[in-house]
This record gives C-alpha cells, structure tokens and sequence, in this order.
C-alpha cells in the first residue's frame, strides 16, 4: 500500500508542477506580483490626499518670517504665498548631514525646474558665519540656480523661534558635535496657502515632515531607513496640480 501511496503523491507533484510552476514563473516575469512598497505612487496611501499637520485641532500654517537671502535681498513668508515650497535648516560649514540635506534639495530643484509655482527656503543656523556672501558662494558651489530657493539669515533668535517654535524642527548650538550645531535633517512641505502639508503613512498617520539625509541614489542609510524624497517629490507635484 505504501508503494501505490509514493506513487500517487508523486503524480501529484508531477500534475502541480506541470499546470501551475509555469504561471507563477510568467506572473513574476510580467511583475504581476509586486513588493507592498509604501513609498510607490502605486500604493492607495500614496494616492490619498496630504494631510495638515494640526496644532491644537488648527491647521499649522508657516509663520511669520523675514530674513535677508544670498542676494542680501529681504525675503518674507509672502514671498511664497501662491507657490508649494521645502523648508530646511541647514549651515554651510557643516560637517555631516548638510551635504546630503543640500545635494538631495538640488535633485528636487532639477526635477521641478519647468515649475513656476515652486519655491525652497533655507535658513542658517549659524548666521553669525553665514552672511550673504557666504550663503551666495554656497550656492555656487552646489549649483543652486532655482530662482525661487533663497538661503536665508538673520537675527539668531529669530531663527532659533522658527525652527524649535515655528516647525518644531530641532535645532541648537553645541560645541560637543561636529561643527558645533546640531539639527535634524527634516524637509517640511508647505502648499500654496502656507499650511504645512505631508502624506499619510501606512497607518494612516501623517508623516508630518520628510527625512532629507538619505539619497534617492542610497536608497536606504545604513539603519535601514528608507529615502523619502522620492514620496517628498510626487507630494510636491501633488499640490502644484491641486489649484490648476
């Protein structure tokens, strides 16, 4: 009885493998079977509207700023009403993630350049160093060309307000750590009325603001987390079409 068993099990196997081996290999071919990838525009979080990133149950909308830009020119949060813009904070010596923060900026300023209703604001965090000709030369330097991306100074407590206050977006001075400031990496998404905007992750909880250290080259840092600017740029085009 034993025989006829192995024998039968076998000529099922046999049956299996000839009817359905060929249709997954075809389906995996034709990538009719996908990874569940939060960050694809495919995904239905991904197609959702962005949500506003509320304070107290009220939309948080950007606050009232005015500082001088690499042109030493008076640049104010009307300057960008009408427009979807990144926020960051950065400072030109730094060290460490500056760079990436600054290069990842650039590849957003290249995808989005035939845009005219997009902006960047970038504030310094060291305006005692960073002046306006030392903003312009670090604007060189990184070709930053978009003529609606203003690095920005200013009074120091003003800027410390906007960033801790304002966004909620950690910065401070420390002579511990390289270059004697410390920031998080954070690019915060700002729509057309001057609220702060970011998509849902797959919880279904805002994001609230976009990691801008990790490449689209890398892909992932070496935690493991995944580069957000990729979603940071479909996000952006998302709200430039929302008043067309």
């Amino acid at each position: 009885m034993k025989k006829y068993s192995y024998v039968g099990i076998s000529f099922v196997i046999l049956i299996f493998g000839i009817i359905f081996i060929p249709k997954i290999v075809n389906r995996v071919k034709d990538t009719s079977i996908v990874k569940n990838d939060r960050m694809s525009a495919d995904n239905p979080v991904a197609n959702e509207k962005l949500s506003y990133i509320k304070i107290n149950g009220k939309p948080r909308k950007v606050p009232e700023f005015a500082f001088l830009n690499q042109d030493s020119l008076l640049i104010t949060n009307h300057d960008y009403k009408g427009k979807v813009y990144v926020v960051d904070f950065f400072f030109t010596s730094c060290p460490t993630i500056c760079p990436k923060m600054t290069s990842n900026m650039v590849y957003l300023q290249n995808k989005l350049k035939n845009y005219e209703n997009f902006g960047v604001a970038s504030f310094s965090i060291n305006p005692k160093r960073d002046s306006p000709r030392i903003l312009k030369k670090y604007a060189e330097n990184y070709e930053i060309t978009h003529p609606d991306w203003n690095l920005l100074t200013g009074d120091r407590e003003d800027l410390y307000e906007l960033a801790n206050a304002g966004f909620n977006i950690y910065a401070a001075e420390n002579p511990e750590v390289p270059g004697g400031f410390e920031h998080n990496g954070y690019f915060a998404l700002i729509d057309q009325q001057g609220y702060i905007r970011s998509r849902y992750d797959a919880s279904g909880n805002p994001i609230i603001y976009y990691r801008g250290t990790i490449g689209v080259e890398e892909g992932k840092d070496e935690n493991g987390e995944e580069e957000q600017i990729t979603i940071l740029l479909e996000d952006i085009k998302k709200l430039l079409k929302e008043n067309e």
